[in-house]
């Protein structure tokens, strides 16, 4: 049957209006999803995997040892419906680009999409794409620059998971049997917890001496506010002032005494901006600064980073939050030096400001730094949360700052001598007072968050030597020495990172495990370990000490940058920790006696239930008695930790109701309502009144010892008001 031209030119049009099929661009989140999906227009459909959707089961080792170690994958639980509706999309698709983070992580997950589509879909194309910032201008420039997988990221990626897995999955059981159910280790997080454990012994061991400072204010006819200085010298040596008694008797010698100014000296300093966030700065930054913990300060960075609504655009704030490199792009270096040039051009540097990345970084990204440096904190405070403004601001601040010109001071230091009137000047004490003074504040001019003390502080009047004051007031005050700080969330990623142990991606992750095991406490900021975290960091350290060896853990960390830049093969890298270890694990295994039941005390308290006695237990929370009748009585309660002061009677860890805060209250209330916000210390009683002694906290003076008593002064600090 012959066909009409008519019927041709129709079939044609409807050939030509069949559309064309989607390109499909598979990211981690659906926040990340969300802002490229408003980037690449209707030919592209943003999908996420939400992570990891392939990855080792949690129930088995499921690592072949015997066969070059290899993985035994498996869809992760509950996510068999999102890889099947993606397999799905990628199939109707023209295309697929694969844009997970630009990570070991984010290849991994990459490549196993990749082998999950490919089983599914052999004949559709599927190429990865990866990008620093997620802008309009970094996403089209990575859709079409596609590459491929990167399989030395990925190779070392699998690596860290099958080494972490081998240490958790062969010395996890072993806790089990030896020490007690529901127990568990890793490998970085047993290298931190140790160092944490070790410098909580330090605390403990310290000692604090007694010493006292003595400040005057001084009065001069030049201006009309006092002078508040701290004596230095005392005839001719630095005061060591151990007693009341001996500040009284300085004060007694100069109290009508000659003063004078006997020395003032000026000191220029240049002072540089330091250079752009790398993760861990950022964390330390934050803490210190905001008072964030580290994984809040991720979370809020990655907020950050995956795409934050800006009135009618969505746009990604700042690069990728993972980085050990200070390296700016040549785009951004033109764009902040542009942004300077309009806004502080006095300030702008004849050439950009280089800053040398460490010898142990990856550089595999640039620092972090705003996407947009148009977009000030001043611009977005509409837009952003309250943790999301200040994370952004300190991260412009300290990123504009760095490409600005130094900043220069002045630092006056003036000597006040007081001594005894006669026909020569003779001066028995030296005080001191400084005061700073900007001469140029350069990059200090963006700083708010970030504005250093020189910023901040005070100049001083102008005098001359020999000038004549007088003494009006003397102030002395008690002080104890300070023992070593117990880390912070901030001091633990900074000694990790100087240590080389861990990776930008592992340092919240290891604080975040550590708080979630019960191993480690958060007390006003500071990591305080448990009895328990004690307990396992003993046992590993004496029996597996390379494992929570600091450098050993560093030298392996090294040993993945390798796999990654191909120059080691991943198997022969583990099989070389592997054989060793897991030799020692058998050993352990059969020689170390079982630590069950060993720790449980039998006490001369009686249950009060059934009038059996109660038998001293540990938990996952720590301590705890328990009757010794069990299972036939069930009755538990808290350890005694001090005796009350007013009934005698047992004080004990409570909390509050609601947020749950703990305290510590006699075990009699309501009849005795003794309670104190400071944690007994175990066995220490006052030598001077027989109250017991806590550990107290403030700003001033940190973490010390001290007297609950609040009419005793042995280790006590006169700014205290009563807590108990």
């Amino acid at each position: 049957m012959a066909v009409s031209k008519k019927s041709e030119a129709g079939e044609k049009t409807r050939k030509a209006k069949k559309p064309a099929r989607k390109i499909l661009v598979i990211v981690e989140s659906p926040a990340k999803a969300k802002t490229i999906e408003k980037y690449l227009g209707d030919s592209y459909t943003v999908k996420a995997s939400m992570g990891h959707l392939i990855d080792l089961p949690k129930s088995r080792m499921a690592i072949d040892v015997d066969h070059e170690f290899e993985p035994e994958y498996i869809t992760v639980r509950g996510r068999a419906k999102l890889l099947k509706e993606l397999q799905g999309d990628a199939k109707k698709s023209g295309e697929v680009l694969l844009a997970s983070d630009n990570d070991r992580e984010g290849e991994a997950i990459a490549w196993h999409l990749r082998n999950a589509i490919s089983a599914k879909s052999k004949n559709v194309p599927i190429k990865r794409i990866s990008f620093n910032e997620i802008t309009p201008q970094a996403i089209k420039e990575a859709v079409g620059n596609p590459a491929g997988i990167d399989e030395a990221k990925v190779n070392a990626q699998k690596a860290r998971r099958v080494l972490d897995r081998l240490v958790g999955y062969n010395l996890s059981p072993l806790l089990w049997k030896k020490v007690k159910n529901g127990l568990s280790a890793g490998r970085v997080q047993s290298v931190a917890l140790r160092l944490i454990c070790e410098r909580e012994k330090e605390v403990e061991q310290f000692i604090p001496d007694e010493y006292w400072t003595l400040d005057a204010d001084f009065k001069t006819d030049k201006t009309a506010r006092h002078l508040r200085a701290q004596l230095v010298s005392w005839r001719g040596k630095k005061p060591e002032l151990k007693s009341e008694a001996e500040v009284t008797e300085i004060i007694e010698k100069l109290k009508n005494a000659e003063c004078a100014v006997t020395d003032i000296r000026e000191t220029e300093k240049t002072v540089k901006p330091k250079p752009p966030f790398t993760t861990s700065q950022m964390q330390q930054t934050a803490a210190n600064r905001l008072g964030f913990t580290s994984k809040k300060t991720m979370q809020v960075a990655q907020q950050l980073y995956e795409g934050v609504n800006i009135g009618e655009s969505r746009v990604g704030l700042i690069t990728y939050m993972r980085t050990d490199s200070v390296r700016i792009s040549r785009l951004a270096l033109e764009e902040v030096r542009d942004w300077i040039a309009r806004n502080y051009p006095a300030d702008l540097p004849e050439a950009p400001c280089e800053y040398a990345v460490g010898k142990k970084a990856q550089d595999a990204h640039e620092a972090i730094r705003p996407t947009y440096v148009e977009y000030t904190p001043d611009s977005l405070k509409e837009f952003l949360s309250k943790d999301q403004l200040r994370l952004y601001s300190i991260i412009w601040e300290r990123f504009t700052a760095c490409q600005m010109e130094n900043a220069k001071t002045k630092t006056v230091s003036i000597d006040i001598g007081a001594g005894a009137a006669g026909g020569d000047f003779a001066a028995e004490g030296i005080f001191r007072i400084a005061g700073t003074k900007i001469l140029r504040k350069g990059f200090m001019q963006v700083l708010k968050l970030l504005a250093s003390k020189d910023e901040k502080s005070a100049s001083v009047p102008a005098l001359k030597v020999k000038d004549p004051l007088k003494a009006e007031k003397f102030y002395s005050e008690q002080h104890f020495t300070q023992g070593p700080p117990r880390y912070t969330d901030a001091s633990i990623i900074k000694t990790l990172e100087e240590k080389g142990i861990g990776r930008p991606s592992t340092y919240a992750p290891t604080i975040s495990v550590l708080l979630d095991r019960y191993y480690v406490t958060r007390s006003n900021k500071q990591l305080v370990p448990t009895m328990l975290g004690k307990m396992i960091s003993g046992m590993l350290s004496e029996y597996f000490p390379h494992v929570v060896d600091a450098a050993f853990t560093a030298t392996m960390e090294t040993k993945l940058d390798e796999v990654e830049e191909n120059k080691t093969s991943w198997p022969e890298m583990i099989r070389e920790f592997y054989d060793p270890f897991k030799a020692q694990v058998d050993e352990v295994g059969k020689t170390l006696e079982s630590y069950k039941g060993s720790l449980d005390e039998m006490t001369d308290l009686v249950c009060e239930k059934c009038g059996k006695p109660m038998v001293k237990k540990l938990g996952r929370f720590g301590f705890f008695l328990a009757c010794s009748g069990f299972p036939e009585c069930k009755n538990t309660r808290s350890i005694p930790l001090a005796k009350c002061p007013k009934c005698g009677g047992d004080v004990v860890a409570r909390k509050t109701r609601g947020r749950g805060k703990e305290f510590y209250g006699c075990a009699n209330y309501p009849d005795c309502d003794f309670i104190s916000h400071f944690k007994p210390l175990p066995d220490q009683v006052c030598p001077k009144c027989g109250w017991f002694m806590v550990e107290k906290y403030d700003k001033k003076n940190g973490a010390h010892k001290g007297c609950i008593n609040p009419a005793c002064d042995y280790l006590h600090s006169s700014e205290e008001g009563e807590d108990a």
